[in-house]
Parts: structure tokens; sequence; C-alpha cells
């Protein structure tokens, strides 16, 4: 496994990274393949965050963590990415049971936001999947929301996680 670690407003001593490298690095038991992993640590005021993310068969495993101390955040994380690890490989094997997931069709109502501000810009990537796979994507990265390319329509879809923990499909609809 090859792990890369970086920091933001630390210096990354060498035994802190040998240290993330060690912890994150375990992870590599439950891979066949080889993988690659980002290690980010950063400090903000007395918060010390680690952020670990893995791309890992077109799917993308993140995990993020603060604490007061900078070790104990690393060990938190791996803990965070095996409990994932874990969930993801169990939900593989019963998907290979399982009938796909299913929606009842309504729509989504708006949000009444007066004035919304775009505070942050992402761009990614559009991998073709199905509902299942981008539900799990979803699940993995801990979002309540997930923007995929539905693999049987061609279509940009957006799953989502509704309060009452069921899941919710956006289709676009052509006018």
């Amino acid at each position: 496994m090859k792990v890369n670690v970086s920091g933001k407003n630390i210096n990354v001593t060498k035994a802190l990274k040998e240290y993330a490298e060690k912890k994150v690095g375990k992870l590599e038991r439950f891979f066949d393949t080889n993988v690659d992993a980002q290690v980010t640590l950063s400090v903000e005021k007395d918060r010390h965050i680690v952020e670990v993310t893995m791309p890992i068969n077109g799917m993308l495993l993140r995990g993020e963590t603060e604490t007061q101390d900078m070790y104990s955040s690393i060990d938190v994380v791996v803990d965070k990415l095996e409990k994932q690890i874990e969930k993801y490989k169990t939900k593989m094997s019963r998907s290979i049971k399982k009938t796909p997931l299913k929606y009842n069709g309504k729509e989504p109502k708006p949000s009444n936001d007066n004035e919304p501000r775009i505070v942050r810009v992402k761009r990614f990537a559009l991998k073709p999947m199905d509902l299942e796979e981008a539900v799990m994507q979803m699940d993995l990265l801990g979002h309540d929301f997930f923007v995929f390319s539905n693999a049987e329509t061609d279509e940009v879809n957006v799953v989502y996680k509704r309060r009452d923990g069921n899941y919710g499909l956006i289709e676009p609809e052509l006018l």
C-alpha cells in the first residue's frame, strides 16, 4: 500500500509521518490489489484533523476525524475506515442476492432559502454506475446525497438519504 502523507498548517515530522503510514498501512490487509491512500493532516486552532482518501475499484473510501491530539485523530480515522470497509464488503456480498433499490417516484419539494450562497465548488468525474453502487458510494463517503451517472439511463441522477432512513432518487426530466 502506498501512503502519501501531507500537512496543512502543520510541519509533518518524520515520527508523525511514519505513524500515519504504519496505521493506514494496516488497512492493506482488506485489499487484494495495491491501493493508494492520501492522508492529509491539518491543524485549526486546537483541532487536529486527519483526512484519509482511498480510491478502491472505482469507489472512493473517505474518512475524516478531529481530536485534540494528532496521533489520536489518526487512530480514530483508521477505526472509522475499517468499519466502512467491513460495511462495504458486507454490502457487496449482499448485493449479489438482493434485488435493486426501488423508489416511489415522488418528487422532492424545493427548499425555501431566500438568499442562497455558494461557499464551495467541487468538480469530479461522473463514473457510470447503477443505483445500488451509488447508494453504497454515498454511504462510504458519509454524505447525505450523491451525484452519479446512471449506467442504465446514461443520465445524471442524484441519490439522497431521507430523514426516515430510506433513500430517494432525483432523475432529470427533459422539457
